[in-house]
């Protein structure tokens, strides 16, 4: 039987940070294929040296009013990154909503099938006005 670490791959941790044995704790499987999502949604091209064309660039959204029109440019810059930067999912959706307890944030709704099992997942961010977004 192959594990979820076998069809996906593990990797350091997102956030990366220090385990209970003193070493680096790694992700392994759907969770690895989530945190790497995560990371493409918050690193800004040109943040990484070695790949300059890395990320979605979310945060040059952040002083720009809620439309509509931005709501949909938010969208196609998340389809676009994700689409190229992470191969082990079908992309199936990409919503951004106006969050209703604070119109400055946004919530960020991806629905993406892994491809090695055909299991549907679904991330919902907030990207914060004060430039803090929660997974």
């Amino acid at each position: 039987m192959t594990t979820p670490a076998v069809l996906y791959g593990q990797g350091i941790s997102f956030p990366p940070r220090v385990g209970p044995d003193g070493g680096i704790v790694r992700s392994a499987g759907e969770t690895n294929v989530r945190e790497s999502v995560v990371t493409i949604l918050r690193t800004r091209p040109g943040e990484r040296v070695e790949r300059p064309a890395f990320g979605c660039g979310l945060d040059r959204y952040l002083f720009e009013p809620n439309t509509v029109a931005t709501l949909r440019l938010i969208v196609e810059d998340v389809q676009r990154a994700v689409t190229r930067w992470e191969p082990r999912i079908r992309l199936d959706d990409v919503t951004a909503d106006v969050n209703a307890a604070d119109p400055r944030d946004v919530d960020l709704t991806l629905v993406y099938t892994l491809i090695a099992t055909g299991i549907r997942e679904r991330l919902r961010m907030t990207l914060g006005a004060e430039g803090q977004d929660q997974p």
